[in-house]
Protein backbone atom coordinates (compact mmCIF):
# COMPACT_ATOMS: atom_id res chain seq x y z
CA UNK A 1 0.00 0.00 0.00
CA UNK A 2 1.17 3.34 -0.73
CA UNK A 3 -0.31 7.22 0.33
CA UNK A 4 0.98 10.42 -0.80
CA UNK A 5 1.48 14.14 0.74
CA UNK A 6 1.31 17.17 -1.33
CA UNK A 7 2.82 19.81 1.15
CA UNK A 8 0.87 23.29 0.54
CA UNK A 9 2.28 25.51 3.21
CA UNK A 10 -0.51 28.24 3.96
CA UNK A 11 -1.81 31.80 3.28
CA UNK A 12 1.32 33.25 4.89
CA UNK A 13 3.32 32.17 2.10
CA UNK A 14 3.34 32.60 -1.50
CA UNK A 15 3.38 36.12 -1.23
CA UNK A 16 5.20 36.69 -4.36
CA UNK A 17 2.20 35.20 -5.97
CA UNK A 18 0.09 38.12 -4.88
CA UNK A 19 -2.41 39.40 -6.23
CA UNK A 20 -3.33 36.39 -8.02
CA UNK A 21 -3.47 34.73 -4.25
CA UNK A 22 -5.95 37.53 -2.76
CA UNK A 23 -9.09 35.79 -3.71
CA UNK A 24 -8.02 32.24 -4.16
CA UNK A 25 -5.43 30.45 -2.00
CA UNK A 26 -2.29 29.81 -3.98
CA UNK A 27 -2.36 26.06 -4.28
CA UNK A 28 -5.89 26.21 -6.02
CA UNK A 29 -4.93 28.69 -8.81
CA UNK A 30 -5.43 27.28 -11.85
CA UNK A 31 -2.82 26.34 -14.56
CA UNK A 32 -3.45 25.09 -17.68
CA UNK A 33 -6.85 25.34 -16.36
CA UNK A 34 -6.98 22.87 -13.39
CA UNK A 35 -5.87 24.00 -9.89
CA UNK A 36 -2.80 24.20 -9.34
CA UNK A 37 -2.21 20.62 -6.97
CA UNK A 38 -4.85 18.99 -8.91
CA UNK A 39 -2.18 18.09 -11.17
CA UNK A 40 -0.18 16.94 -8.37
CA UNK A 41 -3.47 14.55 -7.47
CA UNK A 42 -3.90 13.62 -10.97
CA UNK A 43 -0.46 12.49 -11.11
CA UNK A 44 -0.49 10.75 -7.65
CA UNK A 45 -4.04 9.09 -8.61
CA UNK A 46 -2.43 7.09 -11.46
CA UNK A 47 0.28 5.25 -8.90
CA UNK A 48 -1.14 1.66 -8.51
CA UNK A 49 -2.06 0.67 -5.08
CA UNK A 50 -2.16 4.42 -3.87
CA UNK A 51 -4.78 4.42 -1.27
CA UNK A 52 -4.70 8.26 0.39
CA UNK A 53 -3.47 11.08 -0.68
CA UNK A 54 -3.26 13.60 2.41
CA UNK A 55 -2.77 17.04 1.59
CA UNK A 56 -0.72 19.24 4.97
CA UNK A 57 -0.80 23.31 5.11
CA UNK A 58 -2.04 25.57 7.46
CA UNK A 59 -4.89 26.97 4.79
CA UNK A 60 -8.48 27.58 7.02
CA UNK A 61 -10.12 23.55 5.84
CA UNK A 62 -13.33 25.51 4.65
CA UNK A 63 -10.96 26.97 1.83
CA UNK A 64 -10.29 23.63 0.39
CA UNK A 65 -13.08 21.82 1.05
CA UNK A 66 -14.82 21.85 -2.01
CA UNK A 67 -12.02 21.25 -3.97
CA UNK A 68 -11.05 17.92 -1.84
CA UNK A 69 -14.49 16.50 -2.44
CA UNK A 70 -14.56 17.31 -5.92
CA UNK A 71 -11.30 15.58 -6.33
CA UNK A 72 -12.38 12.47 -4.70
CA UNK A 73 -15.30 12.35 -6.70
CA UNK A 74 -13.22 12.32 -10.01
CA UNK A 75 -10.66 9.97 -9.06
CA UNK A 76 -11.87 8.32 -6.88
CA UNK A 77 -9.49 8.10 -4.38
CA UNK A 78 -9.43 9.14 -0.74
CA UNK A 79 -8.26 12.40 0.00
CA UNK A 80 -7.84 14.14 3.20
CA UNK A 81 -6.41 17.51 4.54
CA UNK A 82 -4.52 17.98 7.73
CA UNK A 83 -4.48 21.43 8.37
CA UNK A 84 -1.65 22.39 10.79
CA UNK A 85 -1.98 24.60 13.57
CA UNK A 86 0.69 27.10 12.81
CA UNK A 87 3.55 26.71 10.36
CA UNK A 88 5.49 23.35 11.35
CA UNK A 89 7.98 23.81 8.04
CA UNK A 90 8.74 21.13 5.83
CA UNK A 91 9.30 17.95 7.96
CA UNK A 92 7.33 19.48 11.11
CA UNK A 93 3.77 18.87 9.35
CA UNK A 94 5.72 15.14 8.24
CA UNK A 95 6.07 14.65 12.02
CA UNK A 96 2.94 16.29 13.44
CA UNK A 97 0.39 13.84 11.71
CA UNK A 98 2.76 10.55 11.45
CA UNK A 99 -0.01 8.70 13.17
CA UNK A 100 -1.91 9.20 10.05
CA UNK A 101 0.48 8.78 7.35
CA UNK A 102 1.78 5.60 9.09
CA UNK A 103 -2.03 4.18 9.62
CA UNK A 104 -2.88 1.36 7.13
CA UNK A 105 1.09 0.45 7.61
CA UNK A 106 2.23 1.90 4.08
CA UNK A 107 5.67 0.28 2.47
CA UNK A 108 6.23 4.06 1.42
CA UNK A 109 5.00 7.24 1.01
CA UNK A 110 5.53 10.02 -1.97
CA UNK A 111 6.17 13.64 -0.76
CA UNK A 112 5.64 16.37 -3.24
CA UNK A 113 6.02 20.16 -2.47
CA UNK A 114 2.51 22.23 -3.82
CA UNK A 115 4.69 24.87 -5.73
CA UNK A 116 6.45 22.20 -7.97
CA UNK A 117 5.32 21.56 -11.83
CA UNK A 118 6.62 18.88 -13.84
CA UNK A 119 6.01 15.65 -15.53
CA UNK A 120 5.68 13.66 -12.18
CA UNK A 121 7.32 10.18 -12.92
CA UNK A 122 6.10 9.31 -9.94
CA UNK A 123 5.96 5.07 -10.33
CA UNK A 124 9.55 5.64 -11.90
CA UNK A 125 10.98 7.19 -8.94
CA UNK A 126 9.08 4.45 -6.52
CA UNK A 127 10.74 1.93 -8.37
CA UNK A 128 14.04 3.68 -7.97
CA UNK A 129 13.73 4.10 -4.30
CA UNK A 130 12.55 -0.25 -4.01
CA UNK A 131 15.70 -1.10 -5.84
CA UNK A 132 17.91 1.26 -3.84
CA UNK A 133 16.21 -0.29 -0.45
CA UNK A 134 16.72 3.11 0.09
CA UNK A 135 14.89 5.29 3.32
CA UNK A 136 14.52 8.41 0.95
CA UNK A 137 14.64 8.95 -2.89
CA UNK A 138 14.79 12.64 -4.34
CA UNK A 139 13.82 13.54 -8.29
CA UNK A 140 16.90 15.74 -9.30
CA UNK A 141 17.38 17.41 -12.11
CA UNK A 142 20.20 19.56 -13.59
CA UNK A 143 20.32 23.83 -13.19
CA UNK A 144 22.53 25.92 -14.47
CA UNK A 145 26.33 26.81 -11.80
CA UNK A 146 24.83 30.39 -10.74
CA UNK A 147 20.79 29.33 -10.37
CA UNK A 148 21.93 26.20 -8.38
CA UNK A 149 22.54 28.41 -5.08
CA UNK A 150 18.86 29.05 -4.84
CA UNK A 151 18.03 25.42 -4.61
CA UNK A 152 19.13 22.27 -2.39
CA UNK A 153 22.02 21.24 -4.11
CA UNK A 154 23.64 17.40 -4.14
CA UNK A 155 26.47 15.19 -4.73
CA UNK A 156 25.50 12.47 -5.91
CA UNK A 157 27.51 8.87 -6.41
CA UNK A 158 27.14 7.87 -10.42
CA UNK A 159 27.54 4.32 -9.64
CA UNK A 160 25.18 3.85 -6.77
CA UNK A 161 23.36 7.00 -7.67
CA UNK A 162 24.00 7.67 -3.65
CA UNK A 163 23.71 11.15 -2.67
CA UNK A 164 27.17 11.48 -0.68
CA UNK A 165 26.58 15.23 -0.05
CA UNK A 166 23.48 17.95 0.49
CA UNK A 167 23.67 21.52 1.37
CA UNK A 168 20.17 23.59 0.96
CA UNK A 169 21.02 27.09 -0.51
CA UNK A 170 25.11 27.01 -0.47
CA UNK A 171 26.77 30.10 -0.45
CA UNK A 172 29.07 28.83 -2.61
CA UNK A 173 28.90 26.42 -5.60
CA UNK A 174 28.38 22.62 -4.85
CA UNK A 175 26.67 21.18 -7.60
CA UNK A 176 24.72 21.53 -10.88
CA UNK A 177 22.23 18.70 -9.67
CA UNK A 178 19.18 20.19 -7.69
CA UNK A 179 16.55 18.76 -5.27
CA UNK A 180 13.05 18.77 -7.14
CA UNK A 181 10.77 18.61 -4.39
CA UNK A 182 9.46 15.54 -5.17
CA UNK A 183 10.28 12.14 -2.73
CA UNK A 184 9.65 9.11 -1.90
CA UNK A 185 9.72 7.54 2.23
CA UNK A 186 10.08 4.92 3.98
CA UNK A 187 7.72 5.14 7.02
CA UNK A 188 11.56 4.58 9.25
CA UNK A 189 12.28 7.96 8.37
CA UNK A 190 10.00 9.32 11.77
CA UNK A 191 12.53 7.55 13.43
CA UNK A 192 15.13 10.15 12.23
CA UNK A 193 11.97 12.63 12.61
CA UNK A 194 11.58 11.69 16.28
CA UNK A 195 15.51 11.75 17.12
CA UNK A 196 15.46 15.57 15.79
CA UNK A 197 12.73 17.10 17.69
CA UNK A 198 13.38 15.20 20.82
CA UNK A 199 17.05 16.89 20.80
CA UNK A 200 15.22 19.95 19.96
CA UNK A 201 12.92 19.79 23.22
CA UNK A 202 15.72 18.69 25.24
CA UNK A 203 17.97 21.79 24.27
CA UNK A 204 14.25 24.02 24.47
CA UNK A 205 13.93 23.25 28.24
CA UNK A 206 17.54 23.70 29.14
CA UNK A 207 18.04 27.15 27.82
CA UNK A 208 16.95 29.39 30.48
CA UNK A 209 15.83 32.01 28.29
CA UNK A 210 13.94 29.66 26.10
CA UNK A 211 15.06 31.86 23.14
CA UNK A 212 14.82 29.01 20.54
CA UNK A 213 12.45 28.66 17.67
CA UNK A 214 9.33 27.07 18.33
CA UNK A 215 10.27 23.49 19.18
CA UNK A 216 7.73 21.62 16.43
CA UNK A 217 9.25 23.58 13.21
CA UNK A 218 11.36 21.10 11.59
CA UNK A 219 13.21 21.84 8.31
CA UNK A 220 13.30 18.70 5.98
CA UNK A 221 16.19 19.64 3.97
CA UNK A 222 18.23 21.11 6.89
CA UNK A 223 17.22 19.03 9.43
CA UNK A 224 16.64 15.52 7.84
CA UNK A 225 18.40 15.30 4.40
CA UNK A 226 21.43 17.03 5.23
CA UNK A 227 22.78 14.35 7.85
CA UNK A 228 21.06 11.31 6.09
CA UNK A 229 23.44 11.92 3.25
CA UNK A 230 26.42 9.68 2.57
CA UNK A 231 24.92 7.15 5.24
CA UNK A 232 23.64 4.88 2.54
CA UNK A 233 20.17 5.53 2.79
CA UNK A 234 19.47 8.76 0.59
CA UNK A 235 19.28 8.32 -3.18
CA UNK A 236 18.49 10.61 -5.94
CA UNK A 237 16.97 9.40 -9.36
CA UNK A 238 18.13 12.26 -12.30
CA UNK A 239 15.13 13.15 -14.88
CA UNK A 240 15.87 15.13 -17.66
CA UNK A 241 11.74 15.98 -18.11
CA UNK A 242 9.94 19.14 -17.23
CA UNK A 243 10.24 20.93 -14.18
CA UNK A 244 10.13 24.11 -12.68
CA UNK A 245 8.60 26.11 -9.38
CA UNK A 246 5.14 27.80 -9.47
CA UNK A 247 6.92 31.01 -7.46
CA UNK A 248 5.85 34.39 -9.03
CA UNK A 249 3.07 34.80 -11.72
CA UNK A 250 5.31 34.74 -14.64
CA UNK A 251 6.19 31.50 -13.78
CA UNK A 252 2.84 30.49 -13.71
CA UNK A 253 2.85 31.97 -17.88
CA UNK A 254 5.29 29.07 -18.39
CA UNK A 255 3.59 26.25 -16.44
CA UNK A 256 0.87 26.92 -18.36
CA UNK A 257 2.49 26.06 -21.96
CA UNK A 258 4.19 23.25 -20.65
CA UNK A 259 0.78 21.53 -18.89
CA UNK A 260 -0.23 22.15 -21.85
CA UNK A 261 1.63 20.51 -24.15
CA UNK A 262 1.16 17.52 -21.68
CA UNK A 263 -2.11 17.29 -22.58
CA UNK A 264 -1.38 17.04 -26.22
CA UNK A 265 1.20 14.25 -25.68
CA UNK A 266 -1.38 12.06 -22.46
CA UNK A 267 -4.79 13.86 -22.50
CA UNK A 268 -5.38 14.82 -25.93
CA UNK A 269 -9.46 15.21 -25.40
CA UNK A 270 -8.26 18.30 -22.43
CA UNK A 271 -6.54 20.58 -24.60
CA UNK A 272 -7.42 22.11 -28.20
CA UNK A 273 -5.19 22.29 -31.44
CA UNK A 274 -5.89 23.85 -34.63
CA UNK A 275 -7.18 20.10 -35.78
CA UNK A 276 -9.31 19.27 -32.60
CA UNK A 277 -11.89 21.53 -31.36
CA UNK A 278 -14.16 20.23 -28.72
CA UNK A 279 -17.70 22.52 -28.65
CA UNK A 280 -19.78 23.58 -31.61
CA UNK A 281 -19.98 27.46 -30.33
CA UNK A 282 -16.15 27.38 -31.27
CA UNK A 283 -15.48 25.48 -34.84
CA UNK A 284 -14.94 28.30 -36.49
CA UNK A 285 -12.26 30.43 -33.90
CA UNK A 286 -9.06 29.92 -34.99
CA UNK A 287 -6.92 28.25 -32.47
CA UNK A 288 -2.86 28.28 -32.52
CA UNK A 289 -0.75 25.86 -31.15
CA UNK A 290 -1.80 24.27 -27.68
CA UNK A 291 -4.84 25.84 -26.01
CA UNK A 292 -7.00 24.90 -23.04
CA UNK A 293 -10.70 26.35 -23.78
CA UNK A 294 -13.30 25.61 -20.65
CA UNK A 295 -16.74 24.18 -22.31
CA UNK A 296 -18.82 26.75 -21.11
CA UNK A 297 -16.56 29.40 -22.71
CA UNK A 298 -17.40 31.67 -25.08
CA UNK A 299 -15.52 33.03 -28.28
CA UNK A 300 -16.27 34.73 -30.57
CA UNK A 301 -15.56 32.63 -34.74
CA UNK A 302 -13.43 35.64 -35.66
CA UNK A 303 -11.40 35.55 -32.58
CA UNK A 304 -7.84 34.12 -32.65
CA UNK A 305 -6.02 32.02 -29.53
CA UNK A 306 -2.87 30.39 -29.15
CA UNK A 307 0.11 29.50 -28.64
CA UNK A 308 -0.54 28.81 -24.77
CA UNK A 309 -3.25 30.41 -23.89
CA UNK A 310 -5.59 28.89 -20.98
CA UNK A 311 -9.57 29.91 -20.98
CA UNK A 312 -11.45 29.64 -18.11
CA UNK A 313 -15.10 29.03 -17.58
CA UNK A 314 -17.77 31.21 -18.29
CA UNK A 315 -15.42 33.67 -19.93
CA UNK A 316 -16.74 35.47 -23.01
CA UNK A 317 -14.16 36.17 -26.14
CA UNK A 318 -15.22 38.92 -28.46
CA UNK A 319 -15.17 39.38 -32.20
CA UNK A 320 -11.11 39.74 -33.51
CA UNK A 321 -9.94 39.70 -30.06
CA UNK A 322 -6.07 37.91 -29.80
CA UNK A 323 -4.57 36.27 -27.14
CA UNK A 324 -0.94 35.06 -26.82
CA UNK A 325 0.63 32.79 -23.93
CA UNK A 326 -1.61 34.23 -21.14
CA UNK A 327 -4.44 32.80 -18.53
CA UNK A 328 -7.84 34.36 -18.82
CA UNK A 329 -9.33 33.34 -15.61
CA UNK A 330 -13.28 32.83 -14.76
CA UNK A 331 -15.83 34.76 -15.80
CA UNK A 332 -13.87 37.47 -17.19
CA UNK A 333 -14.84 39.90 -20.48
CA UNK A 334 -12.33 40.64 -23.41
CA UNK A 335 -14.31 43.06 -25.33
CA UNK A 336 -13.77 43.18 -29.77
CA UNK A 337 -10.41 43.64 -30.99
CA UNK A 338 -8.18 43.71 -28.17
CA UNK A 339 -5.19 42.05 -27.60
CA UNK A 340 -3.42 40.23 -24.85
CA UNK A 341 0.03 38.79 -24.49
CA UNK A 342 2.12 37.56 -21.63
CA UNK A 343 -0.55 38.48 -19.57
CA UNK A 344 -2.69 37.19 -16.61
CA UNK A 345 -6.81 38.27 -16.37
CA UNK A 346 -8.36 37.80 -13.79
CA UNK A 347 -11.67 36.15 -12.14
CA UNK A 348 -14.89 38.38 -13.62
CA UNK A 349 -12.20 41.21 -15.49
CA UNK A 350 -13.12 43.44 -18.09
CA UNK A 351 -11.11 44.94 -20.87
CA UNK A 352 -12.99 47.05 -22.77
CA UNK A 353 -12.73 47.29 -26.75
CA UNK A 354 -9.54 48.00 -28.98
CA UNK A 355 -7.47 47.99 -25.43
CA UNK A 356 -4.07 46.52 -25.25
CA UNK A 357 -2.35 43.98 -22.37
CA UNK A 358 0.77 43.15 -22.69
CA UNK A 359 3.41 41.49 -20.39
CA UNK A 360 7.23 40.66 -20.91
CA UNK A 361 7.96 37.07 -20.84
CA UNK A 362 10.30 36.32 -17.95
CA UNK A 363 10.81 32.80 -19.49
CA UNK A 364 14.19 30.93 -18.69
CA UNK A 365 17.45 31.74 -20.80
CA UNK A 366 17.08 29.25 -23.84
CA UNK A 367 20.45 29.99 -24.52
CA UNK A 368 22.21 28.42 -21.28
CA UNK A 369 21.45 24.74 -21.04
CA UNK A 370 19.34 23.47 -18.15
CA UNK A 371 18.13 26.97 -17.13
CA UNK A 372 15.22 27.33 -15.10
CA UNK A 373 12.84 30.85 -14.09
CA UNK A 374 14.23 33.20 -12.55
CA UNK A 375 12.03 35.07 -9.87
CA UNK A 376 13.52 38.12 -9.66
CA UNK A 377 12.38 40.54 -7.36
CA UNK A 378 9.02 43.15 -7.89
CA UNK A 379 11.23 45.81 -7.82
CA UNK A 380 15.36 46.48 -9.08
CA UNK A 381 18.22 48.28 -7.32
CA UNK A 382 16.97 51.30 -8.72
CA UNK A 383 13.41 51.03 -7.50
CA UNK A 384 11.53 50.53 -10.26
CA UNK A 385 9.46 47.83 -11.36
CA UNK A 386 11.34 44.75 -12.97
CA UNK A 387 9.96 43.64 -16.13
CA UNK A 388 7.12 40.83 -16.28
CA UNK A 389 4.62 39.55 -17.25
CA UNK A 390 1.13 41.84 -16.94
CA UNK A 391 -1.38 40.96 -13.98
CA UNK A 392 -5.16 42.05 -13.79
CA UNK A 393 -5.92 40.71 -10.59
CA UNK A 394 -10.23 39.84 -9.97
CA UNK A 395 -12.81 42.31 -10.98
CA UNK A 396 -10.69 44.92 -12.44
CA UNK A 397 -12.38 47.06 -15.14
CA UNK A 398 -10.14 48.10 -18.24
CA UNK A 399 -11.53 51.13 -20.47
CA UNK A 400 -11.55 50.82 -23.81
CA UNK A 401 -8.59 52.09 -26.29
CA UNK A 402 -6.16 51.85 -23.21
CA UNK A 403 -2.72 50.11 -23.19
CA UNK A 404 -0.84 48.61 -20.54
CA UNK A 405 2.21 47.00 -20.48
CA UNK A 406 4.19 45.42 -17.71
CA UNK A 407 1.35 46.51 -15.34
CA UNK A 408 0.43 44.84 -11.56
CA UNK A 409 -3.52 46.02 -11.27
CA UNK A 410 -4.64 44.89 -7.43
CA UNK A 411 -8.42 43.78 -7.17
CA UNK A 412 -11.33 45.80 -7.93
CA UNK A 413 -9.98 48.80 -9.46
CA UNK A 414 -11.30 51.18 -12.34
CA UNK A 415 -8.78 51.91 -14.72
CA UNK A 416 -9.38 55.53 -16.38
CA UNK A 417 -5.81 55.51 -18.45
CA UNK A 418 -2.73 53.85 -20.12
CA UNK A 419 -0.33 52.71 -17.41
CA UNK A 420 3.59 51.30 -18.19
CA UNK A 421 5.59 49.80 -15.85
CA UNK A 422 3.46 50.61 -12.73
CA UNK A 423 1.83 48.62 -9.81
CA UNK A 424 -2.31 49.72 -9.59
CA UNK A 425 -2.78 49.80 -5.54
Amino acid sequence: MLKAIILIGGPLKGTRFRPLSLDIPKPLFPVAGLPMIQHHVEACACVPNLKEILILGYYPASELQQFIADMMQEYKVNIRYLQEFTALGTAGGMYHFRDQICSGNPDAFFVLNGDVCAELPLQELLSFHQSKSALVSVMATEATRQQSLLYGCMVRDEDTSEVMHYVEKPSTFVSTLISCGVYVFSTEVFQIMSTVFNNKQSDYYSDNTHNTKETSWMQLEQEVLMPLAGTGKFFAMPTATWWSQLKSAGSAIYANRHYLHLYRMKCPNRGLTKDSLDSSNNQSCKIIGDVYLHPSASVHPTATLGPNVSIGAGTVIGPGVRIKESIILSDASIADHSLVLHSIVGRATQVGKWSRVEGTPCDPNPNKPFAKMDNPPLFNLDGRLNPSITILGCSVTVPSEVILLNSIVLPYKELTRSFKNEIIL
